[in-house]
Formats: C-alpha cells, structure tokens, sequence
C-alpha cells in the first residue's frame, strides 16, 4: 500500500471521526448546558450561592460556543461547507465568538474554584470576600475584557483567495500561536483552577471543626466536590490539546511526509473533540459524581416541571375539570 493511499485512509478516519463525535458533543452538550441552568435557577439555595452563579454563567457561555463556533466548525471539517470563507460577517462571527467565549467559559472556571477556596476557608474575612454580588462583578469584568481582547480579531480578521478566512497579521498570529492557545486556554487555566480547588478541598476536609449549620457544611462540600471534579475533567480534556500545539511549534513537520501530515491532522482531530467535551459534559460529571445533583435534578424536573405541567394538561379535558377544581379548593 502506497503512503498516499495510506494517508487518504487515515484522513478519512479523520472525517469521520470529526462527524460522529462532533454531533455526541453539540446535542450531549446543548442538553447538558440546559439542564445545569434549569436546574439551578429553579433551586433558590443554589440560584443564591456564588459557586452555582458561575456554573449557570459557564453553561451559558459553553452553550454560545456550541451552537456558533463547534457548529462551524462540524461543517467545515465534516462536510466541507465553509460560509465563512465567501461571507465577511460569518467570518468575523465564528473565530470571535469562539476565541471571546472560550476564555470567559476558561475564567469562569477558575473564578468557581477561587470562589470555592474563599467560602471554605477557616478566616472569616476570606469567607466574607465570598458573595453572590463579587461573583456578578467578576462575571461583569471578564466578559467585559474578553471583549476588548476580541477586538483585534475583528478588525484583523480577513478573506484571502490564498488561505480563505484568517487572520495575516504577523504580530497577531505569533500572540495566537504562543500566547492564547497554550497559555491563556491551556497552562494559565489549569495551574490556577487545579491549585484553587486542591485548597479548597483541603478546607471542606477541616470543615467539621468549625461551628456551621448543617446545611451550609452540606452545601459546601457538594459545591467543592463539584468543582474539583469539574477541573479534573477539565485537566484530562484540555492537556492533549495544549500539548499537541506546543509540540507542533517546537517540532517542525515536513511536508513531503504524508503520512505523518495525516496522523498529525487525526491527532489533532482528537484532542480538539477532547477540547470541546470539557465544554459540553459538565452536567454529566456532576450527575455521576455527586448524588446530592442527582437528587436535585430528579426533583427539579419531575417535582418541579413535569408534575405541575402534567396537572395542567389534565385539566384541559373535560372529564378531569371536577377532580382538577377539587385540587385547587384543597390547595
């Protein structure tokens, strides 16, 4: 077998991989990010809660990233349609909104883990810098400096017959190459959410000492547990990728190996599906490794949702309008 038929193939492993994985993280992801924000904005102990605050901001900002940029991103690379590539507008949108949102969803994730250190810890004064109102601000400000960070993409970003879609601004492409994709996605976000949350969890296991309502410990430990699982995936899920771009600036590919351009592509196929499932599989890390989310998941949806619009719908049909109105006048 030539090394060009042996390339073709690993390139079409590639596609299809790219197909079938991307479609498991947008819908897997979609339903999960909905699933978070409905969850917690319909408990008021957790919709009150900064850590929980983050989490729905998270949700929110990885749900934005699924449906604009990893959409595009499934048609350019499964099914070859760019409309980027012929529209200025579909152009700036995608690698804006990607490269914006990535970075809030990134800090938002750090912010938990600081916050989480704040409300554990034994100083009553870290505790106090721990509230729903620092967590809005922080919010507030990052999305705010991520913007002003997008600005240059949107001004630099062009089409060009050559290369389509891209930015050609030599000073912006070096600032991407070894600034924003291994640093700022990659080693700045792990080093301080995994530093943050390993404190963090260090404080809920001194916790019992202090003088706390039951409630609040409870809180704090599902909160923490959360969290520090949400940066383990996040560790697992980010790392190939940063590795993979930082090992192809420092080794140099060569162009004549066809092969190797074709296992590079498939690797990088890989760890960017990796990338993305930290984005879309939050909800599913926190329903198998916290009991106490699962129990408030079920009763959200079945307590809170599908009981009461249940109720509703019987009582459209006449036949259960006494037994409805029965209800009402016991209620």
């Amino acid at each position: 077998m030539s090394s060009l038929s042996t390339a073709q193939i690993i390139l079409s492993i590639a596609q299809d991989c790219t197909i079938y994985i991307s479609f498991i993280i947008l819908i897997g992801g979609l339903l999960g990010n909905i699933c978070i924000i409905i969850t917690i904005s319909r408990l008021k102990f957790l919709r009150k809660n900064s850590s929980s605050f983050y989490l729905i901001s998270e949700a929110i900002a990885n749900s934005i990233i699924l449906i604009i940029p990893y959409s595009f991103r499934i048609g350019i690379n499964g099914f070859n349609y760019d409309p980027s590539q012929t529209s200025i507008v579909w152009c700036k949108l995608r690698q804006t909104f990607g490269q914006m949102c990535i970075l809030i969803s990134m800090s938002l994730v750090c912010f938990a883990a600081i916050d989480q250190y704040l409300s554990t810890n034994h100083r009553p004064y870290l505790r106090l810098m721990s509230s729903l109102k620092l967590a809005q601000y922080l919010t507030a400000y990052a999305t705010f400096i991520w913007i002003l960070h997008s600005i240059p993409f949107i001004a630099f970003l062009e089409i060009q017959q050559s290369n389509g879609c891209n930015i050609y601004n030599n000073v912006l492409i070096n600032y991407i190459t070894y600034i924003y994709y291994p640093i700022l996605c990659g080693i700045l976000p792990i080093i301080i959410s995994s530093l943050f949350s390993l404190l963090a969890f260090t404080n809920v296991r001194q916790i019992v000492r202090r003088q706390m309502p039951v409630f609040r410990r409870r809180l704090d430990r599902q909160m923490t547990s959360m969290i520090l699982i949400r940066v383990i995936f996040l560790i697992i899920f980010t790392l190939p990728n940063t590795i993979q771009r930082i090992y192809t600036l420092i080794v140099p590919s060569d162009p004549n190996d066809l092969i190797g351009a074709a296992l590079e592509q498939l690797v990088g196929v890989i760890t960017i599906s990796l990338f993305y499932c930290h984005i879309s599989c939050s909800f599913y890390i926190f329903i198998i490794s916290s009991r106490r989310f699962r129990r408030q998941v079920k009763y959200v949806f079945f307590k809170k949702c599908w009981k009461p619009n249940r109720k509703r719908t019987a009582c459209v049909y006449p036949a259960a309008v006494g037994s409805c109105v029965l209800s009402n006048e016991l209620n």
